[in-house]
């Protein structure tokens, strides 16, 4: 397994709360059609988002899916922590999004429709960051 240092986590979690904010925020506008409410939705989240992405980061740093002495081969980690990050944030999203609008269905669809495009941004991100030696001491492929 690669040897990661907290500076790479850090900087994923950054990276990707900026592609997440901007995609909450225009969904939550489109669904909501008030810009105010789409800011403040996305903004809330930049905090909650970060501390659960960090702690997601580490957490799957840990875990070793090895089949038969062989890492879990990079694309399906990618997918299962693309599922993992997706059901979290998504829950996340649907309760910020439920309080600041005060109306639960808003929030289920915010939820709903950031199902689908988080988890390709989100794998997008993946891929990309898997490409990139930030934050290594050395690559195991």
């Amino acid at each position: 397994m690669k040897d990661v240092s907290y500076k790479r986590h850090l900087a994923k979690t950054i990276t990707w709360r900026i592609v997440g904010t901007t995609d909450t925020i225009l969904l939550s506008w489109i669904i909501t059609g008030d810009p105010m409410l789409g800011l403040k939705i996305g903004f809330v989240e930049v905090i909650t988002k970060m501390i659960l992405y960090f702690f997601h980061e580490r957490i799957w740093f840990k875990i070793n899916l090895s089949k038969n002495g062989r890492i879990l081969e990079s694309r399906k980690r990618h997918f299962a922590k693309t599922i993992t990050w997706r059901g979290l944030g998504t829950l996340d999203t649907m309760i910020i999004s439920w309080i600041i609008t005060g109306n639960p269905f808003t929030g289920l669809k915010i939820g709903f429709a950031e199902l689908i495009t988080k988890m390709i941004l989100y794998y997008i991100h993946e891929r990309v960051w898997y490409r990139m030696d930030y934050g290594l001491k050395e690559r195991h492929n």
